[in-house]
């Protein structure tokens, strides 16, 4: 209680701040020139000589007089200002007419008025000043100083303009964002799920900076720097982010772009001043997000010279990181999900010791991502963490996030008190297959093609041993697709050529059933076609498993190597053609051979399918029995259930086999 009446008792920083605004100057000036403008007294008149002024006021004409000094100013009565001024003058709202005249002295002027008062021409008042007053000092000085004023206000806007705080002038500072012990973020380790390895790895170096002293004592050496590598929404911004919330050291923010700028020298200029305040509060940490946008490969792809001012970046960045200079305490933490077209040099030892692939989270990983976002979600015991999991393969940190928060969403558009599972599986469906289309008009001769198509799918995924296990068939429309199967994939580091072989078998069963059961073909299958070329041609020409042309591979991990020339000949380039035309073949052949045999079956499933419109695991079972194959994800789940330890070492590398992400996209319950 007694800290939020602290807290109500703070003011926000900033919010008190008065800022100036050229409308400011603007007000200053109008008020100023309307001061002159009613100094004057709203009146008319001009300079005559010493005689004249005398003459007028022995006419009787003169009705006030001020002296000045040695001017003599004298207000003319209505008559005489006619005379003066001529007829044609007009005096309007109380406008005054006078004449000035510098007397021979300010004596002679007083004995002259004194000359006019008793020969009783003269019987208005006398008013005497001192010289130098404020309007004359305003006359002389007001221009200069409005000057100043200008040239003042000038620069200041100049110092707060373009280039942060600072401005032009200071352009070529970082614009690093420091968290220390009296900024600091909220976000720690606890609050960052699926990443173990990742985390390890980190943290080990937020100990460096804690307690150098245990490494350094054996030899070794702080690391300099840590390269996040992965795809987008993985979480290396959020590691970053609690290695800052960990760490007792200062920690520098800033993104790759922050060095870019339209001025020539400013990218390098702010390198040297980020390391410049890295080393004044070593041990520190910097993080660089998206490095990739000043560390990009030099001397690729030459335009014009644009290049020059972005590698003059890079070559500081690579002098701070490891030239003559010593950064001790100083590690550099950077981010980015296109490591392969980073330089070379930015990724050698002593500058960026270690790579931390951050790469998406495998089911025990997602399970404990579910986990962090489901504890803000009001959600009631149907939702089920183990099967969230398992149906979302594929599936970063970011898109968790957003299925839990798209759940939400539902649930509150369906006047829910709690979160349900079912509200989870549309969220799923929704960001998967896109936004359901009930209205969206199909003829009965569609419907039943859709749902022969879709039904292929499910019986051919059934009885093949390597096939994704099915978990949903719908024939309602969502995003651009008609209709839409979801499976489980199963999650190996390894796949045998056979299992290859069925998912291609199983993503041809919806051409081959339209085919068998309709006696036609459609357009419905070409999401189907376009996946399972790509699968085999990464069977003949990236694993080697054609019978023809075995144990040859053509992929380059590096992208670098091949460019626009094909490193096979004509011929060889003939007999890839001919070996994925016989694969696709054989398997398109099988898959029809399965629907015959199970002919029934199909149009069982196909006739609940156009009723129901949505049919799930438990229907298929019903029809065909239970798979005899147990599911490799659900021993996945009963062996992580039991385990308690720490996660074994991969095996890869006993095996002698190099772990390599496959060129094509695995069948999982993408859209059809």
């Amino acid at each position: 209680m007694d800290n939020n009446l602290n807290n109500k008792d703070k003011k926000p920083q900033g919010k008190g701040k008065m800022s100036f605004s050229i409308y400011w100057m603007y007000g200053i000036i109008a008020i100023v020139l309307f001061g002159i403008y009613y100094a004057q007294e709203n009146s008319v008149g001009k300079e005559v000589g010493w005689s004249e002024l005398e003459s007028y006021a022995l006419q009787g004409g003169v009705k006030n007089i001020v002296v000045d000094g040695k001017t003599v100013k004298a207000e003319l009565t209505d008559s005489l200002a006619k005379v003066v001024f001529g007829k044609d003058a007009v005096l309007a709202n109380g406008a005054k007419a006078h004449v000035s005249a510098e007397a021979p002295s300010r004596d002679r002027a007083s004995d002259k008025i004194d000359q006019w008062r008793a020969a009783g021409k003269f019987n208005g008042q006398v008013k005497f000043e001192e010289s130098g007053g404020f309007m004359s000092f305003l006359f002389s000085f007001g221009p200069i100083l409005l000057l100043v004023a200008l040239w003042y206000f000038i620069m200041k806007r100049m110092s707060g303009g373009a280039g942060g705080p600072g401005g032009v002038f200071s352009v070529g500072k970082s614009k690093a964002k420091l968290f220390d012990k009296d900024n600091n973020t909220n976000v720690t380790f606890k609050d960052v799920a699926g990443l173990q390895e990742a985390k390890t790895e980190v943290a080990e170096i937020v100990d460096f900076l804690k307690n150098p002293q245990i490494y350094t004592e054996l030899g070794g050496k702080i690391p300099k720097g840590a390269l996040l590598v992965g795809p987008p929404g993985t979480g290396k911004t959020l590691l970053a982010k609690a290695v800052a919330g960990e760490a007792n050291v200062p920690f520098f923010s800033l993104s790759g772009s922050d060095f870019v700028e339209m001025f020539v020298g400013v990218g390098a200029s702010r390198v040297r001043d980020l390391f410049r305040q890295a080393k004044e509060k070593a041990p520190c940490i910097v993080f660089i997000d998206e490095i990739d946008a000043v560390g990009r490969a030099r001397g690729k792809n030459p335009n014009m010279g644009t290049n020059d001012e972005r590698e003059s970046t890079l070559n500081q960045l690579l002098t701070e990181m490891d030239g003559f200079g010593t950064n001790s305490g100083v590690i550099i933490l950077a981010a980015t999900n296109r490591a392969d077209i980073l330089d070379k040099a930015l990724l050698r030892a002593g500058r960026f010791d270690r790579q931390i692939y951050v790469e998406l989270p495998d089911l025990n990983g997602r399970r404990a991502i579910f986990n962090v976002h489901l504890a803000k979600i009001k959600k009631d015991e149907s939702v089920d963490v183990d099967l969230l999991a398992r149906q979302t393969p594929g599936f970063s940190g970011a898109d968790i996030a957003n299925v839990c928060n798209e759940a939400a969403l539902i649930a509150a558009r369906h006047k829910k008190k709690i979160v349900q599972r079912q509200d989870f599986m549309d969220a799923i469906d929704r960001i998967i297959g896109g936004l359901e289309k009930k209205t969206k008009i199909t003829t009965m001769e569609e419907r039943r093609s859709i749902a022969v198509h879709e039904g292929g799918h499910a019986v051919v995924s059934w009885h093949l041993q390597y096939a994704d296990p099915l978990v949903k068939v719908t024939i309602v429309p969502r995003g651009n697709a008609l209709g839409a199967a979801h499976y489980l994939p199963e999650e190996r580091q390894i796949m045998p050529t056979q299992a290859l072989l069925d998912k291609l078998c199983s993503l041809l069963g919806g051409r081959a059933a339209e085919e068998k059961f309709l006696g036609c073909i459609s357009t419905g299958a070409m999401n189907d076609l376009e996946r399972a070329t790509n699968m085999a041609y990464a069977i003949v020409v990236y694993y080697g498993m054609s019978e023809r042309l075995p144990n040859i591979s053509y992929y380059d991990s590096t992208g670098q190597n091949y460019g626009f020339t094909k490193p096979y000949s004509e011929e060889r380039a003939r007999v890839i053609d001919e070996e994925v035309s016989r694969i696709i073949a054989e398997q398109y052949e099988r898959a029809k051979e399965i629907l015959s045999q199970h002919e029934e079956g199909h149009r069982e499933l196909t006739d609940v399918l156009l009723t129901r419109e949505v049919i799930f695991t438990d229907d298929v079972e019903r029809i065909f029995g239970k798979r005899p194959w147990h599911s490799r994800t659900e021993e996945i789940m009963e062996v992580a259930a039991d385990e308690k330890k720490e996660p074994a070492n991969d095996n890869a590398e006993e095996n002698g086999d190099e772990v390599t992400p496959p060129p094509f996209k695995e069948p999982g319950n993408e859209k059809k």
